[in-house]
């Protein structure tokens, strides 16, 4: 497996600086800022990658659970909310919501939670993410 890389480039101080995160694969370059992160700035913030990354990881594990089951989905969509709250002098990501949302023709409710939860636990990003309370919603449509 190969390894992935990012890069962040930081100018000036915390409150008024800027600067560039950038995708090896050149699939995103954006700018990220203090106002991005800990306000409502137009740029992009280290949590919200986290649960686009997450979102991912776990939106492919559920397809390849479905499908070694004899499901493969129509279509599923997986969004995350990542909070990042203030703890003592600094801050942590504290918690993450995942909530998917799928058509699998032929598969039981019951069936579609259990191979959302065990999705949950087994992508690679949740594995990563282990001291974060992570909760799922998962609706079969």
């Amino acid at each position: 497996m190969p390894d992935r890389r990012a890069e962040a480039v930081w100018d000036g101080n915390l409150r008024e600086g800027r600067g560039r995160l950038t995708l090896e694969s050149g699939a995103f370059h954006g700018a990220y800022s203090y106002r991005d992160r800990f306000e409502e700035g137009p740029g992009t913030n280290p949590e919200e990658l986290l649960g686009a990354a997450h979102a991912g990881c776990f939106t492919m594990a559920l397809t390849a659970g479905l499908t070694a089951a004899g499901h493969p989905p129509g279509h599923i969509r997986t969004t995350a909310v990542v909070s990042l709250e203030r703890q003592g002098e600094g801050f942590a990501i504290t918690k993450i919501q995942l909530a998917t949302e799928a058509s699998v023709p032929g598969l039981a409710p019951a069936d579609f939670e259990a191979q959302a939860q065990k999705a949950k636990v087994g992508c690679p990003v949740s594995k990563a993410l282990a001291g974060v309370s992570i909760a799922l919603t998962a609706k079969l449509l």
